[in-house]
């Protein structure tokens, strides 16, 4: 199953986690998560791993509409970006919103998902 969209770019991981939240942030987007795997790792379980991020992007006037239609939504919130090291650049990948209305038959939820994704894409496009 495609459940995102992904991109390489040439850009250094810092660079990239930067440049990554920046544009969410021109989209409405705040970082409500962040979670350093490689840290993480190394701190649970002593294992060395690529830098690795997971960005937890929240719109909240979106969250909220997406809430109101559909209570059990919390679930699949808030839409996950990751930003990774991969061959000398950075790899950065975005949830589908899209996926949710595969899962949830519910025509509100869909308008919402379209709206997110459209500004996720925006977001994708400008990296």
């Amino acid at each position: 199953m495609n459940y995102g969209f992904s991109k390489k770019t040439e850009m250094p991981y810092e660079k990239a986690v930067e440049k990554v939240t920046e544009e969410l942030k021109k989209e409405g987007f705040g970082v409500l998560t962040s979670i350093d795997v490689k840290e993480t790792l190394k701190k649970k379980i002593d294992v060395d791993f690529k830098k690795y991020i997971i960005l937890g992007a929240c719109n909240p006037p979106l969250a909220h509409k997406a809430l109101q239609s559909e209570e059990e939504l919390g679930l699949l919130l808030p839409c996950n970006v990751i930003v990774y090291e991969k061959n000398g650049g950075s790899m950065v990948s975005f949830f589908d919103p899209m996926i949710m209305t595969e899962l949830i038959d519910n025509d509100e939820l869909k308008t919402v998902a379209e709206e997110v994704k459209t500004k996720m894409v925006r977001v994708f496009e400008a990296i």
